[in-house]
């Protein structure tokens, strides 16, 4: 209990030394400020930026291998003549591996098509993705179904002219309020009956479109419409998406059992290359971030310096609070006070004043998030609180452990009479 209380009288001790010298305080934290802020707000900005840009590919799913013949990112040199030669995902495939993977929680074959235009009497909206779904598409992507239903077994499996629209292609077909469910839809000319819409979503960050201008139709129906399959055009290409379990971590499994079936399908020998790719978003989000971390070592570097400085600063700061208060010290240890006491005492100091920097930085960075930054969604993590919080104090406690250790060794008689 004794040692709590003078504990807690150090810190009294502190908070009146730094504010009985209330400018030099200032001057001295200007560099740790100057520090955290530069530091945390490059944390901050890369932080935010990376997790825009990974929502912005939410799309693509998670936990899911894509089978297709262009990958999404390539390992060395872009060989597109390689890839061009490549067949593509096929009905047939889907089918197969559908009826044979075990370490799959769903799956499903689906092609796209951009540019169309879709009309409804004398309304009409262009620049609309046609997409082609099969069973299980929808546990590959979220279809947030807002009004109607989504597919049945029979719409799919028999190619039903049915269509699941977005928010933005229902706003321009029904402007005047009218309920789209139930009502007629032209593709190509062709009579569709819509009997969903889907949850408005909004343009994401890197400005993907999103589910707001797509048109869902069946799979099989697709296929009437464009041709698909082995033998396809590449802007009518298929993708057979594959979501895996949770516990199968890093999809490992089910990326084996995915690669043995297909080269079997497709008559592989030992000795072939894959003539196939499977795609993982992971990809992606591993290459931005690798860049990212890049950014964030530069922040880290440049806030250094001004940290260097800032620490400079409080030590110096330190040094002279230890000369001014000399006798002061001497009367303490006469008294009693312990050694520990002394250097808390001065220990404090240098880390409170650290902390009051660490904190003005802190504030900058928050005003920054403040700022209207268009479709960048700027936030301050408790993460990066937290860490400017313990640089700062580590800062403190180096620059004032020298000062404290050598005000806490004072010989109190050479202490009183050195004023």
């Amino acid at each position: 209990m004794y040692t709590v209380r003078q504990i807690f009288e150090s810190l009294r001790f502190a908070a009146k030394a730094l504010k009985s010298n209330l400018l030099r305080t200032i001057l001295s934290l200007l560099g740790v400020t100057i520090g955290i802020f530069a530091i945390i707000s490059v944390l901050t900005l890369v932080d935010s930026l990376e997790k825009n840009i990974k929502d912005s590919l939410n799309f693509l799913g998670s936990s899911v291998i894509y089978v297709e013949k262009w990958p999404f990112i390539a390992d060395g040199e872009f060989k597109w003549w390689e890839y061009m030669r490549r067949p593509q995902a096929s009905y047939n495939e889907f089918k197969f591996l559908e009826a044979n993977l075990k370490y799959s929680s769903g799956i499903a074959i689906f092609a796209g098509k951009g540019n169309q235009l879709i009309k409804r009497n004398s309304n009409s909206v262009g620049q609309v993705r046609l997409v082609g779904g099969s069973e299980g598409y929808d546990k590959i992507f979220e279809v947030n179904v807002e009004k109607g239903r989504y597919f049945t077994g029979e719409d799919l499996e028999g190619g039903r002219s049915v269509a699941i629209i977005g928010s933005e292609v229902a706003n321009a077909l029904f402007p005047n309020g009218e309920e789209p469910v139930g009502q007629y839809i032209k593709i190509k000319n062709l009579k569709y009956m819509v009997i969903a819409v889907v949850k408005r979503e909004g343009q994401s960050f890197m400005g993907f479109t999103s589910s707001d201008y797509n048109v869902i139709i069946p799979y099989n129906n697709f296929r009437r419409l464009y041709q698909t399959g082995t033998g396809a055009h590449y802007e009518t290409s298929s993708r057979i998406g594959i979501k895996g379990y949770d516990y199968d971590v890093g999809l490992v499994e089910l990326e084996n059992e995915v690669r043995g079936f297909l080269r079997t399908r497709r008559g592989l020998r030992p000795t072939d290359k894959d003539n196939f790719v499977m795609n993982r978003p992971e990809a992606i989000a591993n290459a931005i971030g690798s860049l990212f971390d890049v950014v964030g070592f530069a922040g880290w570097v440049i806030g250094g310096f001004s940290m260097l400085v800032g620490g400079f600063g409080i030590a110096n700061i330190m040094f002279v609070s230890v000369k001014e208060r000399t006798s002061i010290i001497g009367l303490q240890k006469s008294l009693g006070a312990k050694n520990y006491f002394i250097l808390f005492q001065f220990l404090f100091e240098a880390i409170f004043l650290s902390l009051i920097g660490g904190l003005a930085g802190l504030f900058l960075v928050y005003l920054i998030t403040l700022i209207p930054m268009g479709d960048l969604i700027v936030t301050l993590t408790v993460k990066n609180i937290v860490l400017g919080l313990t640089v700062s104090s580590i800062i403190g406690l180096i620059a004032g452990i020298i000062p404290a250790a050598l005000a806490a060794r004072l010989d109190p008689v050479a202490a009183i009479r050195a004023n």
